[in-house]
């Protein structure tokens, strides 16, 4: 891991460009289940770039007229020759690539839906996700294969990148560099992705659970890798789940965080960077939708983040629609 996060960081950190390029993100589906029309599914674009890619993809078409209808894509302009709407410019041009960091229902609904009508762009992910991916879904008797990769006919719209843990790969057509780190979910392999612009960068995270309750290093292993751009101020935010409330036991969480869980990461994150965090943009994502009368999972996990809060990290809880520019 420390030759990982060396080779990773000279990657990074000596990166061609001569400025520094922020991020901005914006929520096209933010919730963790149930809300179909609002799955975790976040653009990442460089600074003044159009060209991004999809981290997660639950909710995809909804997500970008719901967002361009409040305005969070005002900054782009459709070519004169286009023959697409707004929405599907957004989706054919602007979204150059997916990146997948598992295969539940919540993280990849929107791509099977829009994928008749998608242009042709690749899919990055870990090699075990691409295989449920193409076993239980692409090509199985639940869609047709729009990949290709697996069983026939294989249409080939979607190109399967496999990527290798701790190796950075730069997305054709962007400015943007991903690097992939496992997850502990649950029983499942989910996937971190560093995204560097420029010489910053920033990290998203998909579902995953704390490493004392998944008896896992994995989340330790990632903070390891990043605490270099941690001391240099170069990582510009994170996104990461924190799927229920404190109340919830852990033997019921399957592979989520707390807040107490989530805060006790960043401690380690701290620890870890022998940095403060004070200051750093945390995007708090994947919140479950209650059912019961009078619940507000929301309003309860920012308050039970903020009273806990002694790195001093800036907490948004990610709303469909929002956008952010982190630089």
């Amino acid at each position: 891991m420390r030759l990982i996060s060396l080779s990773l960081c000279l990657f990074l950190l000596l990166a061609p460009l001569a400025h520094a390029a922020g991020f901005r993100i914006t929520v096209l589906g933010a919730r963790g289940g149930l809300l179909d029309g609002n799955l975790s599914a976040y653009l990442v674009r460089p600074e003044n770039d159009p060209n991004g890619i999809l981290c997660d993809a639950g909710t995809v078409l909804n997500g970008i007229q719901t967002a361009d209808q409040a305005g969070a894509f005002s900054d782009l302009r459709l070519p004169l020759n286009t023959p697409d709407s707004r929405s599907g410019f957004i989706l054919h041009d602007v979204i150059r690539a997916y990146l997948i960091s598992h295969a539940h229902l919540d993280h990849v609904a929107g791509l099977v839906l829009v994928s008749p009508d998608d242009a042709q762009k690749p899919i990055y992910a870990l090699p075990s996700v691409h295989a449920i991916l193409n076993e239980n879904l692409f090509g199985s008797p639940v869609w047709i294969n729009m990949t290709d990769r697996g069983n026939e006919p294989r249409l080939g719209k979607y190109h399967d990148v496999d990527l290798a843990v701790g190796t950075p790969v730069s997305v054709p057509q962007t400015a943007l560099q991903i690097t992939a780190w496992p997850l502990s979910h649950g029983g499942m392999e989910s996937t971190a992705f560093l995204i560097g612009s420029g010489r910053d960068a920033m990290l998203y995270l998909g579902d995953t659970g704390a490493d004392s309750v998944e008896h896992s290093t994995r989340l330790h292993a990632l903070w390891q890798a990043v605490a270099p751009l941690v001391r240099a101020r170069r990582l510009r935010g994170i996104i990461i789940e924190c799927s229920y409330d404190n109340a919830r036991p852990e033997k019921l969480l399957f592979g989520h965080l707390t807040p107490r869980l989530l805060l006790e990461e960043l401690n380690d994150l701290q620890h870890t960077a022998h940095a403060s965090l004070r200051g750093l943009p945390v995007l708090v994502a994947h919140i479950k939708p209650s059912l019961k009368t009078g619940d507000n999972p929301e309003k309860t996990i920012a308050e039970e983040l903020n009273a806990g809060n002694t790195q001093g990290v800036r907490f948004t809880v990610a709303e469909q629609s929002m956008s952010l520019l982190w630089k």
